[in-house]
């Protein structure tokens, strides 16, 4: 008996030693572990990636940008149903353990050793806890050590942070599939709602996605990711989160998925999110723009653009129908296949352009085309089967001729124009080409073509800057170039009221007379002489300053300019922001130097708001992710804003800080002037606004560059149209007959429930009639008399003296109270460049 207790003792005693060193080896091998373990404290500072969103200024949604498309919230603000379903999907226990879940792990361990040599992913019994320690802290890496890691972690995190803390990190960080990240991003990306209007099976599906997004993707797997779906359900109604009944309806719920688009949310934005886009990385970086949670206020108008896109694309298609020729199609495919939708639906068409579709000619005869259109595709990229058919017929033609040009870089060689008799003379089978349905036309369909020549439109609102609409071309998708911001243009005589402006600021008057005759000025050292001349070629003689704008006298301007002196003109450009330097060279006068849309029609927004400078701004406000203003275009000084109650205290007022770069007078009278230039010179036919208009054409030598800038007392708008490389329009294409138009087409809709509100005249300024072609004082009523504004102490000449005669023939005098004078800088005629024309 004693033998046998010895034994035992003996073999106990063994055991201990070797238990203890056993012991002692898990022990310096968990202290090795440990001490390789990351800060897990720095989750308590942890700001995630957050996506960058840009609303325009009615709150609609613009843009989102983000590496990770995640949307930060807080706990507490992520509803109970969503929290329980993720619960009862992985870890039914989470508020109960201590970051580990021994039965599930011991569950796993037999599962694995069952599965051992089956080729089988070992399976994890990982808490929510330990999830946050693997996402935040560790890697995917399939190990033992890593495990060992994650449950030390985990410990290590419930010991410091509440339970709430780490289901907040879980699920804004979780991976959920189709680029979303955290539940407030994939309840929008796939259902297209907040997380607090997620229906039993929208929670459900969405907690069923953690373990493997891609194996219940809804498409690709739609069997499989509502079997998985239904699975959460029951587990909640297991764990009594929602009722039996309850689970049975939400099961019977087909799964129905509308993922958002990743682009600009609003039609026709693309070119303005693209220019908000850029203007952030520049402010904050990349990682600011893409991960910093950043909160845009745009102040696009989602109204006016579109009614931009619709104005200036009318505008450049109506000059590819009417001068552009038919180019052909897109591309052509072979047609010897009896199912012609499969190799249709692989050309992508222009997203952009709703209105087009992709079809392919089937067959011709006669003055008739019968097209297949571009079958659509499925959510996973399947193509249609269903095929749409159509026809055009000669009627649905727009394009009476095609063209047929051969050139050599940018000069034409040869130009030949082809009478197009029938329908062959277009289009062949196989043919890809865009169409539109006609309205009420049955399987009518137009034929189109992207238009060859570009353009931009830029809506400002004067008084502010904020730019309300902004096109940059035709389609986005087609070209990414912004011809509003990024296109160095001409703009030929629409730089003309600077000339004008810089004279009224500087003692002339809008009846001061200017020699309009022919004028030689020699280059310099080459020898050579510029001659400019008017468009047309004719002179008129003595005329007045509002005759010369009104008419866009070209020599009229030269002489101007010579008599002012570039160099000042040169510091009003300056000023005006239109060039940050401009060469002092007579030729600029015209408009021969290069800008921007966006910045020629800021300079006029400082004209119209009475000469206050202005910053052109496509961002009203931005907020970072805790909701803090970090900008604030409006930078104005509000007195009496703050206060703790109301004491009878006078109301706040927003003192306006901005410079005043130009006198109100002389504002408001370049302002008249250009009113005239609606009413009865180059641009008529704005008139058909119906409101009250002032603005300017412009157009450059042999029509590369047509321009109108124009505006209503609150609203200013530049149009531009050309091709991207310079090249001529064609005789005509001035910016009268393409601009203007557009301009006009624009304002009918913008201004359609606005008032006609006259533009304001300063206090102290005088009203005379005069003879609008001599400049003389004359009797109101009679035939070409109009009421002219002058600033205090001048008034109509009563002599006539006219600029750019010889000393002989009156000298340099302004007339009308003048100051007029010829600089040194003026004599010497130094010129160069092209000039603007009309």
């Amino acid at each position: 008996m004693s033998f046998f207790f010895r034994t035992i003792g003996y073999v106990f005693g063994i055991g201990s030693v070797l238990g203890l060193m056993v012991a002692g080896g898990v022990a310096y091998y968990l202290s090795g572990v440990a001490e390789d373990l990351p800060d897990y404290t720095q989750l308590k500072n942890y700001e995630p990636p957050v996506m960058t969103r840009v609303h325009a200024n009615d709150g609609n949604l613009l843009a989102e940008y983000a590496r990770e498309r995640r949307l930060f919230l807080p706990v507490s603000a992520i509803p109970d149903l969503v929290k329980s379903a993720f619960i009862s999907a992985e870890d039914k226990n989470f508020y109960n353990h201590g970051g580990l879940d021994y039965m599930g792990i011991a569950r796993a361990v037999l599962t694995n050793v069952r599965n051992r040599g089956s080729g089988r992913r070992p399976i994890g019994a990982s808490t929510i806890t330990q999830q946050v320690a693997k996402n935040f802290l560790l890697t995917n890496e399939v190990s033992i050590d890593r495990k060992i890691k994650e449950a030390l972690l985990s410990m290590r995190i419930e010991s410091t942070f509440s339970k709430d803390k780490i289901l907040e990190l879980y699920l804004n960080e979780i991976y959920l599939g189709m680029g979303s990240y955290g539940v407030a991003a994939a309840a929008l990306d796939y259902f297209n709602k907040s997380v607090h209007e997620l229906t039993i099976a929208e929670a459900a599906y969405l907690a069923a996605l953690p373990k493997a997004p891609n194996n219940y993707h809804p498409f690709r797997y739609p069997d499989r990711a509502v079997e998985r779906r239904n699975w959460v359900i029951d587990r909640m109604a297991e764990d009594g989160v929602i009722s039996q009944a309850d689970a049975e309806t939400a099961k019977n719920e087909p799964l129905v998925v509308t993922p958002r688009q990743t682009g600009p949310h609003l039609f026709a934005t693309d070119y303005f999110a693209e220019a908000v886009r850029r203007e952030l990385a520049q402010r904050y970086g990349e990682n600011g723009l893409y991960g910093g949670g950043l909160s845009v206020r745009a102040t696009v108008d989602p109204k006016l653009q579109i009614e931009a896109r619709r104005a200036l694309n009318n505008g450049l298609m109506k000059f590819d129908v009417q001068r552009g020729g038919w180019r052909g199609p897109v591309t052509t495919i072979a047609m010897d296949e009896t199912d012609w939708g499969p190799k249709l639906a692989e050309i992508l068409p222009l997203s952009d352009v709703p209105e087009w579709r992709l079809a392919v000619v089937l067959s011709v005869s006669g003055d008739e085309a019968q097209i297949g259109l571009r079958p659509t595709r499925g959510p996973t990229g399947e193509v249609s089967i269903e095929r749409e058919r159509g026809r055009v017929t000669m009627a649905d033609v727009a394009w009476r001729r095609t063209e047929q040009v051969k050139k050599r870089g940018w000069a034409v060689v040869d130009r030949r124009y082809f009478g197009a008799r029938k329908m062959s003379d277009y289009v062949k089978p196989g043919d890809v080409v865009y169409v539109q349905e006609v309205p009420g036309g049955g399987d009518r369909w137009k034929l189109r073509q992207v238009p060859e020549v570009g353009g931009a439109l830029v809506a400002m609102d004067p008084h502010t800057g904020r730019v309300l609409a902004m096109v940059g071309g035709f389609s986005f998708a087609q070209s990414e170039f912004n011809r509003a911001t990024q296109a160095q243009r001409q703009p030929g005589s629409s730089f003309k009221p600077f000339v004008y402006a810089t004279a009224l600021d500087n003692g002339y008057t809008p009846s001061s007379v200017v020699l309009d005759a022919p004028i030689e000025l020699s280059m310099g050292r080459s020898g050579e002489v510029w001659r400019p001349k008017n468009y047309g070629g004719k002179f008129y003689g003595p005329s007045t300053l509002r005759v010369g704008i009104e008419q866009s006298r070209n020599v009229m301007t030269v002489r101007l300019a010579q008599d002012l002196g570039m160099p000042i003109i040169a510091e009003y450009a300056r000023r005006f922001g239109i060039y940050d330097k401009m060469p002092p060279v007579l030729a600029m006068a015209l408009g021969a130097g290069e800008t921007t849309v966006l910045r020629l029609t800021s300079a006029y927004a400082l004209i119209a708001n009475g000469g206050r400078q202005v910053q052109p701004t496509l961002i009203d406000r931005i907020q970072d992710r805790w909701g803090r203003t970090v900008y604030r275009h409006d930078d104005r000084l509000c007195e009496g804003c703050v206060a703790e109650a109301w004491n009878n205290q006078p109301e706040p007022v927003l003192v306006d800080n901005s410079e005043q770069v130009l006198d109100p007078m002389t504002a408001y009278q370049i302002t008249s002037m250009m009113e005239g230039v609606v009413q009865r010179g180059t641009a008529k036919s704005v008139m058909a606004v119906g409101k009250p208009i002032a603005g300017k054409t412009g157009t450059t030598n042999d029509e590369k560059d047509a321009w109108f800038v124009g505006f209503s007392p609150d609203l200013v708008v530049g149009v531009f149209l050309g091709y991207d490389q310079p090249w001529p329009m064609g005789k005509g294409a001035t910016g009268g007959v393409l601009s203007a138009p557009v301009f006009t087409d624009f304002m009918k809709v913008a201004l359609a429930d606005k008032p006609a509100v006259d533009f304001r005249v300063p206090e102290g300024m005088t009203l005379i009639p005069i003879d609008r072609k001599s400049g003389r004082r004359a009797s109101p009523g009679a035939p070409g008399v109009i009421i002219e504004a002058f600033k205090p102490g001048t008034g109509p000449s009563d002599t006539y003296s006219v600029i750019g005669m010889t000393a002989g023939e009156g000298g340099g005098d302004t007339g009308g109270g003048g100051g007029g004078r010829v600089s040194s800088e003026a004599q010497r005629a130094v010129t160069s460049g092209t000039g603007g024309l009309y």
